[in-house]
Parts: structure tokens; sequence; C-alpha cells
């Protein structure tokens, strides 16, 4: 939840609340909470849409102090994430990696402190291919009888590893131009394009491999490195 929507819920719940406050104070207001992210075009937004709700008439006192309740617990829950993100940052550079895993756009501490805390010491691995058959993203074939099939991922490794780098290869594709441009190569290439699960299985294997580089060579990320169009292999992918 946005800064400015948990000012929206903390200081005007309610539609009548919001048509009490003039458009140009809502948006001052809005910008002050959300450090000038939103502003007037969201103030404008709430005004419509408060004028159109129906809204509560009755029960409002309850309603807003079951309302606080939940405001409560949220701010409680917000304040154990800060302090566990704190915890995990400070792990994080305890192991030394942290420069090199952290240079990567797309990557924070919490998807880089979940890939070790699943992983291990990379020193313990010759090669990539061996944390992603940890991360059960080997491919194996689907075959019964003399019939063969077709070739998927066997799973049979480490699901809380498959699910960092899942939501490391979305982080990727929204904040990291290489990954972005190699996930819409992958689906729009003409040849053997890959539908979109198999394409974030691909880029969770490409950044198995540039992680694990990084990491073992004391690195910092480069860009250049991770995928030419024209198909040469990357040095930071070894």
């Amino acid at each position: 939840m946005g800064k400015a929507a948990r000012w929206v819920l903390e200081y005007l719940p309610f539609p009548s609340d919001i048509l009490e406050v003039a458009v140009e104070d809502l948006a001052k207001c809005l910008q002050r909470a959300s450090s000038n992210r939103v502003g007037l075009k969201r103030a404008r937004a709430l005004h419509s849409a408060a004028k159109q709700s129906i809204g509560l008439t009755t029960g409002l006192t309850g309603a807003r102090k079951r309302l606080g309740v939940c405001l409560q617990e949220l701010r409680f829950y917000a304040g154990q994430l800060e302090a566990s993100e704190v915890q995990l940052a400070e792990a994080l550079a305890a192991t030394g990696l942290a420069e090199a895993l952290l240079s990567v756009p797309g990557i924070g501490v919490i998807t880089a402190a979940g890939f070790l805390a699943e992983v291990g010491d990379v020193a313990h691995y010759r090669h990539s291919r061996q944390i992603q058959k940890l991360a059960g993203l080997n491919l194996t074939e689907q075959s019964s009888g003399e019939k063969r099939g077709s070739r998927t991922i066997s799973k049979r490794g480490r699901p809380g590893l498959r699910r960092v780098l899942y939501q490391m290869a979305l982080a990727l594709i929204g904040h990291n131009a290489e990954f972005r441009a190699l996930y819409q190569h992958l689906r729009t290439r003409s040849r053997n394009p890959l539908a979109g699960t198999p394409a974030l299985v691909a880029l969770m294997c490409k950044a198995i491999r540039i992680l694990f580089y990084l990491a073992k060579n004391q690195e910092r990320y480069d860009g250049s490195k991770v995928w030419s169009p024209a198909g040469v292999e990357p040095k930071q992918a070894a």
C-alpha cells in the first residue's frame, strides 16, 4: 500500500470526509504524504469517486474505530518488515557479496538475501547448473513407454528458491533494461518464441548464471555482457 493511500485511510477514510476537503488542498496533502509521487490528478480522481459513491451513512463511529485498529496493525507489521529488512541487509553485508549482487538493477536486499539463504555458500558450487538443479529448473522429459513427451522443468529442487527466483525475474523485467529486452526477445523471436511462463523460467536461469558469476568473481554487474541480440554468449553467463 502506497503512502498516499495510507494517508487517505488515516485521515479521510470515507467519501463524506473527502468531499469536505477542496481538491487543491487534498492534492497538497497527497503530495506531502507521497513525497510528490501523486498530487492533483489523484485528488481529482478521489473527489470524483467520492461523489459517485453511496458511502456509509450509518455506523460511522464504529467503522472508524475498526479501521483505526486495522491501521494500527498495519503500522506494526510495517515496522516489523522494516526491522527484518535491516537485519537482512546486515546479514547480506556479512557475506561480502552485497556489493556484487546489489549492483544488478532490479535485485534488492530481500531477493539477494533470499537467494543466498536458499543456496548457501556459492563456493560450494562448481557451476551455475548445480544451482539451477537445486532450484528444480533443470529440464526433464515427460515420457511413458515408447512415447516421448515434452521437456519441462523437474521441480525437484527447493520450492523456496524457485519462489525467490520467480520474484527476482519479475523485478528484473520491471527494472533491468537488459533483462526486459531479453524477455521481449524470447516472447517475440521468429524461431521458437516462448510463452510467458517458459520465458520467465529462462530469465530465472539467466539470473542464476549472472549471480553465480558475480559472486564467484566478486565483480559488479555489466549490462553489456548480459545478452546480445546476435546471440553471443556473454561472459557473465558462464
